[in-house]
């Protein structure tokens, strides 16, 4: 039998603009108030594979956040959307500009969307923003299916240029191997339509081999299973990219969007600390 063909579907968001509810202070883990600068809209001076950690911000994302007025519109452009999909200006001053799908995060669902820097400057809270989504639903190779594990969030175009391998085993470079246990927002949620923020600090980003941690890096997360609603599991590992910074509040921190989960027997995981390159602006652009 043959692998069924992944479908593409045209997307339409909006480009968000920050809320805040009645105080603009969020409360730190230490119980001091900040003010969470760069949470959602249009961030500026960020790009892919500059450093999480340092940044005076919170959640910072290099780019964009899209939404959508209707809730559950939002939603299916939320899960629909997949790492390395082409995205086009529909309305406003950078109408005609192109860029990329990074990734996805929590709340009502958010889709991060990269572009050159001249066009994010550009860009304006409402403009429209038209995505081809396409790569959920896509299959793994038959012997790593047969085993249940599953490629998610991500167009199958950047497998490739990520260095990924998928036959047998599935084989992936990544930044860091940490623990299920540093896994905070997003728990309990379905990883289609969420990322997963690692509770790492600056502080003790060390420990973890993360204090080079950029926008754009894989990480791999032992003992978690994100087919369903993202869960502790002994024995599968789920990889994924780095798509939002670090955060001050508690359970929150740098986000990874899932792109692999599978059993931990079947994936070969490379970490290099030091020298990882993952999701870049020639990879992305290729």
């Amino acid at each position: 039998m043959s692998v069924p063909t992944a479908v593409a579907v045209n997307l339409i968001g909006t480009v968000e603009h920050p809320e805040f509810g009645g105080s603009p202070f969020a409360v730190a883990m230490d119980g001091s108030p900040y003010l969470p600068v760069g949470d959602a809209g249009i961030v500026l001076g960020v790009q892919l594979g500059d450093l999480v950690f340092g940044l005076e911000g919170d959640h910072v994302a290099p780019g964009a956040t899209l939404t959508h007025p209707d809730q559950a519109a939002r939603h299916a452009l939320t899960s629909f959307a997949c790492l390395g999909n082409e995205v086009r200006v529909r309305t406003g001053g950078a109408a005609g500009a192109t860029g990329r799908v990074l990734g996805k995060r929590g709340e009502a669902g958010r889709v991060i969307v990269v572009f050159e820097p001249d066009v994010l400057a550009t860009l304006a809270p409402g403009d429209a923003i038209q995505v081809r989504g396409f790569g959920q639903g896509s299959s793994c190779p038959p012997e790593l299916a047969a085993a249940g594990a599953v490629v998610l969030n991500c167009d199958p175009a950047m497998l490739d240029r990520l260095q990924v391998r998928l036959g047998e085993r599935a084989s992936f470079p990544v930044r860091a191997v940490v623990p299920s246990k540093l896994v905070g927002n997003g728990l309990g949620r379905p990883a289609q339509q969420w990322d997963l923020d690692l509770a790492v600090t600056v502080g003790n980003a060390e420990r973890w081999s993360m204090a080079q941690l950029r926008f754009g890096d894989l990480i791999a997360i032992t003992d978690l299973d994100v087919r369903h609603n993202a869960g502790y599991r002994h024995g599968w590992t789920t990889v994924g990219v780095t798509v939002h910074g670090a955060s001050r509040l508690p359970g929150h921190g740098p986000g990874v969007m899932p792109v692999f989960c599978g059993p931990s027997e079947l994936v070969d995981v490379r970490p290099d600390a030091a020298d990882h390159r993952g999701v870049t602006s020639d990879r992305l652009w290729s």
